[in-house]
């Protein structure tokens, strides 16, 4: 199917389809599609199709009578492209109608795509949007190894990510409920702790009385929470210093007040008078006076001695007058530096990357902290970092340097609060504003860097992705393509495979995968790995090898080691290593034959054609059946129904609610029926002879897994590949698609077509086609 080459900008066809408004080039289309429509189309669909979908109650509530105008099949596209995917599987019509000429099928599925492409794929296409994306686990734990060189493995702890459209990386699902935030909290200071080293820390002492623990000349510690000194009298501690150094005296203390002078307070250490304060507050508001003391090594006595009494006893009309020091708490703080320095030599790795450079004066370290910290903010943040940011950042960090912190150690603090920033927790696209009537705009370079690094690498963009975001040549000449080529070449594409594969082929299911251990002893939990890992060996070698993605489905060789090679029945091949190997001349190809698929697609007791038959319409044709209607039973297992599975499945569907569905996914589940659910090659079932054969809804009959990779290859060979470029795009995008984005894919599948379906290929279009390339500011009507 082609695209017509319309030269309509979005804004025109809007004002001239829906305001009225004439355009000689689009209203001679409009003119000429309406006559095709009355002429040709509408005989075809009261022929075929209306018998069923007209009238009070028609097929599925569907009627069809009412699409009289071109404008009628744009608005109800969702109905036509359902439509023409049931025609080209040859679900419609149904066989026991009037069958239409593959000519006319053609014909009518070509006209319909066609008319609401005109529309659609003008030069203003609708990139659509993204919802504000969080980083899922995998996407956290490899941004971390690669922003500070930590392994920091948070699935075990983190709350398990949603799904959406198959994936992980949906912005949709990808919600922060504040359980997370709390594990964010705590791992961005593990993180920390394992990336940057600190020097020792120095030694702390500390001694605390409150006013009632003091010792009294001639008298016994009260033990209450203040201490009054009523006449000149000493109050003292004795303490055991531990080294000799500054240290920090600090008494609360207040007065009763009389007289012409404030209470006097004379501190004293080891019985020589150090230093007299003045103490003119009253009892209700205690003050701190501090003094700084140099000690000796040893026991040592601290005294605070009041030492100005004044009492005058009331006489007449003369008042009391009493003045008393009130002493309410007293500490003694010292730090002896622990004098330890970082040496090069023991220096890890991550630590020498952050701090790549170093103060050589005292004068230097405000610099140095603002450098390392506005590489590793831009770096996290992927993009620059911006002024305010960086300065509340710094200041944080130059604060904690002033109450006492290292270098090193308050930039640990810094890279906590970067790694619990939205702009670093949180894939960030800001909208910009836009001119006369634009509804998208492109990525800025720093963007895209993100999309393609998430993409290929689950991973932050590296710093050749940056550099060549700051300089602005991402997009330059074959630039991007060139980066294309590198990053699916580097070891981090495993990420894309592990990912997008292990999704898409519903792999991660294997996990909980256990058969009955009586009906297949050859299955355990090292199989169980073993086949997984062949099935992604299998995919990463047609990516790395930038195979065709038909190899998929019909490769002749898989990856495998001895232990997988002797579950299979494949001879010479020896050791624990995966290693590339030849199926020829074995009943096994490609995909759909890989023990991996076939057993998430099983039941623990046997084979399920309706899973396997559902997974392949799923995973492969991109053509889902409809859900059970409410109520229909599961099939029943043997001795519930009679005979073979094939027999009990067709006493299944002589319920009519259940023929519509399995009469889809029956036939290619029983094409796989040889393979057991466990993936091992039969030819009986219960002693009975396997029959691999079916009957596809357009008449197709295939007998086995090599008919049915067959016709795959050639009647749905253009759905398989639509298919694949589907869920790739939905996975780079992390958004479902939506009808608007069908003429990008088409764009993509013609040109993969034409470079022989090339893995790379197909990236390298995704990576430059509008959805990726371009962001939605705001809905298009």
């Amino acid at each position: 199917m082609s695209i017509r080459s319309t030269i309509i900008t979005r804004f025109a066809f809007a004002a001239i389809l829906f305001c009225g408004a004439t355009g000689q080039g689009l209203a001679t289309d409009n003119v000429q599609l309406q006559k095709q429509l009355s002429a040709e189309v509408q005989p075809l669909l009261r022929e075929h199709c209306l018998d069923c979908h007209s009238g009070a109650e028609p097929e599925a509530g569907l009627s069809l009578e009412h699409f009289d105008t071109p404008k009628a099949f744009l608005k109800g596209r969702r109905v036509w492209e359902k439509a023409v995917e049931k025609m080209q599987l040859g679900e419609m019509p149904p066989r026991e109608s009037n069958q239409m000429p593959d000519s006319q099928r053609k014909f009518l599925a070509d006209w319909i795509t066609s008319t609401i492409e005109d529309f659609e794929c003008g030069l203003t296409p609708n990139p659509g949007q993204v919802t504000l994306r969080r980083l899922n686990a995998a996407e956290y734990q490899n941004t971390v190894r690669d922003l500070v060189g930590v392994d920091y493995q948070p699935a075990e702890n983190f709350p398990a990510d949603d799904v959406g459209y198959g994936f992980d990386n949906i912005g949709d699902v990808l919600t922060l409920p504040p359980l997370l935030m709390e594990k964010y909290v705590l791992a961005a200071e593990e993180i920390s702790r394992q990336a940057i080293q600190t020097p020792a820390p120095d030694k702390l002492f500390e001694a605390n009385y409150s006013g009632g623990q003091l010792q009294v000349k001639d008298s016994k510690p009260s033990g209450s929470a203040d201490l009054t000194l009523a006449s000149v009298n000493d109050a003292f501690f004795q303490e055991q210093i531990p080294w000799a150094g500054l240290y920090q005296l600090t008494i609360t203390a207040s007065g009763d007040q009389a007289g012409n002078e404030p209470c006097k307070m004379l501190v004293s250490v080891d019985g020589k008078p150090v230093k007299e304060f003045l103490v003119k507050n009253d009892r209700k508001q205690p003050e701190e006076f501090k003094l700084p003391l140099k000690l000796k090594a040893g026991n040592r006595l601290i005294t605070m001695r009041f030492t100005n009494d004044f009492y005058v006893a009331k006489s007449g009309d003369t008042q009391q007058q009493d003045r008393n020091l009130h002493i309410h708490y007293v500490s003694l703080t010292g730090t002896q530096p622990s004098g330890n320095k970082l040496e090069a030599s023991q220096l890890t790795a991550s630590h020498k990357a952050i701090f790549f450079v170093q103060p050589k004066t005292a004068a230097d370290v405000p610099k140095v902290t603002r450098s390392v910290i506005e590489r590793l903010a831009s770096r996290g943040y992927r993009r620059p970092v911006d002024n305010d940011d960086l300065q509340r950042l710094t200041d944080l960090s130059l604060g904690l340097q002033a109450e006492g912190e290292s270098l090193e150690s308050s930039v640990q603090v810094a890279l906590q609060a970067i790694l619990i920033s939205p702009k670093f927790l949180f894939r960030v696209e800001p909208p910009q504003a836009t001119k006369g009537f634009d509804a998208y705009r492109d990525l800025d370079e720093f963007e895209l860097a993100t999309r393609l690094s998430y993409f290929l690498w689950s991973s932050m963009p590296d710093d050749q992705l940056l550099a060549l975001a700051w300089s602005k040549k991402l997009r330059t000449g074959e630039t991007l393509s060139q980066q294309i080529k590198r990053m699916l070449a580097d070891p981090r594409a495993n990420a894309f495979v592990d990912n997008f594969a292990g999704q898409w082929l519903t792999l991660r299911k294997l996990e909980s995968f256990k058969p009955d251990p009586t009906l297949f002893p050859k299955w355990n939990d090292q199989i169980n790995r073993l086949a997984y890992f062949e099935t992604m060996n299998f995919f990463r070698g047609v990516m790395r090898d930038d195979l065709s993605l038909l190899r998929l489905l019909d490769a002749d060789f898989t990856y495998l080691n001895e232990q997988l090679a002797e579950y299979y029945g494949i001879p010479n091949v020896k050791g624990k290593e995966f290693r590339k190997v030849s199926l020829a001349g074995t009943n096994r190809s490609g995909l759909l034959t890989q023990a991996s698929i076939l057993a998430v697609t099983s039941n623990p007791t046997r084979t399920s054609p309706v899973k396997r038959g559902k997974w392949i319409l799923d995973n492969l044709l991109a053509t889902p059946p409809p859900p059970a209607p409410p109520g229909v039973p599961e099939l029943k297992e043997k001795g519930q129904l009679a005979g073979t599975l094939r027999q009990r499945l067709e006493q299944h569907r002589v319920d009519p609610a259940c023929a519509s569905c399995h009469k889809l996914m029956d036939p290619l589940g029983f094409a796989l029926e040889n393979f057991d659910a466990t993936g091992q090659w039969r030819t009986q079932d219960d002693g009975q002879a396997i029959d691999a054969s079916g009957e596809l809804p357009d008449g197709t009959v295939v007998n086995g897994v090599a008919q049915l990779r067959q016709t795959l290859l050639t009647r749905n060979k253009e759905q398989f590949v639509r298919c694949v470029s589907e869920k790739m795009l939905t996975y780079a995008l992390g958004r479902g698609l939506e009808y608007y984005d069908k003429c990008a894919v088409d764009k993509m599948i013609a040109e993969v077509a034409k470079n022989d379906y090339k893995f790379s290929t197909l990236v390298m279009e995704i990576v430059k086609s509008d959805p990726f390339q371009k962001k939605g500011e705001r809905e298009i009507e």
